[in-house]
């Protein structure tokens, strides 16, 4: 509160509302507004986009902090930062209800304190779970997606003080915090201890199908020769064929492995593939790579009404 609060003051003044979207540019996957005025200065905003579904949402807001502008109502500037995971929903709700919920807050109790903000943060929050539930039966995954909300450290599972009191609270989970990739993480999905949203950890209400179903949406198995296994290991081809679309996910793992295969040689990617067959059996083997995806619902099914399928691997003469 010693950091924000020089963003707010009580005014009898009305201020005239800027649109700050306006002269917002864009460069490909990058957002961005140079520089803009808030109640209490200038800002810079940019937002650059790696996801499929651009999945953090931000936002920032000023003028009046009330639902209903009295005299010596508060106002000032609002600034939110939403970092999603396991889909856009969480903070594009964050993003449209936070403040709103806050401007009700502070139109009953006339003031901006940390009971204030608080009690923002739950009514989102319970506003979202009820979203969850609401659509559970026609989009239960709205259960197994969040959004951390930057405003301080203190709920990093990277702090050793954060994981104690995790594992206080959940004393008979031995997999309450597990170091993943080289990070704590809580349940080993997300590195906050709290966050909106992420139903499925939170309430068994929502751990249980249809989501189950509908969690291992990529179920695939990885077929390869030797020669993929020799650069990559599994867990590292696993987080590839997860993380990236499935056209061309193949390849994908070819390419990966060869630029290993050059690393380890101190060579440039590009060097290694001009090298020809039969010389470049000295940097890597034969690589051939097979990526099947199981559909939890096709699979069910007693029938099958694909297409016919006959495809034979090999390098063109």
């Amino acid at each position: 509160m010693k950091i924000i609060s020089p963003c707010w003051k009580l005014t009898t003044g009305v201020r005239t509302e800027e649109s700050f979207s306006r002269a917002a540019r864009s460069d490909g996957l990058l957002w961005y507004k140079d520089l803009g005025r808030h109640a209490a200065g200038e800002f810079s905003m940019a937002v650059v986009q790696a996801t499929n579904q651009l999945e953090d949402g931000s936002q920032i807001e000023a003028g009046p902090l009330c639902s209903d502008v009295r005299p010596n109502s508060p106002f000032g500037t609002f600034v939110g930062v939403y970092d999603g995971h396991g889909g856009p929903e969480t903070a594009r709700y964050i993003t449209e209800h936070l403040f709103q919920d806050l401007k009700k807050v502070v139109s009953d109790e006339q003031e901006i304190s940390a009971d204030v903000i608080k009690n923002a943060f739950a009514a989102t929050e319970e506003g979202f779970l009820s979203l969850v539930r609401k659509q559970w039966t026609i989009k239960p995954q709205l259960a197994s997606v969040g959004s951390c909300c930057l405003m301080t450290s203190d709920h990093n599972a990277s702090n050793e003080s954060v994981r104690d009191e995790l594992r206080l609270l959940h004393p008979h989970d031995s997999q309450i915090v597990v170091m993943k990739h080289k990070v704590w993480r809580v349940k080993g999905v997300i590195q906050v201890s709290r966050s909106i949203g992420d139903a499925y950890l939170k309430d068994a209400e929502f751990n249980r199908d249809p989501l189950l179903a509908n969690l291992p949406k990529d179920l695939f198995v990885i077929f390869a020769s030797d020669g993929l296994w020799e650069h990559l290991g599994n867990q590292e081809a696993a987080e590839i064929v997860h993380m990236y679309p499935r056209s061309g996910i193949a390849r994908r793992l070819i390419k990966a492995a060869v630029k290993e295969a050059a690393k380890k040689r101190e060579m440039r990617y590009s060097d290694l593939k001009k090298i020809d067959r039969g010389i470049r059996r000295h940097f890597h083997d034969d690589i051939s790579v097979v990526v099947v995806y199981f559909d939890p619902i096709q699979m069910s099914k007693n029938s099958y009404l694909g297409p016919v399928l006959s495809l034979k691997g090999g390098v063109l003469p």
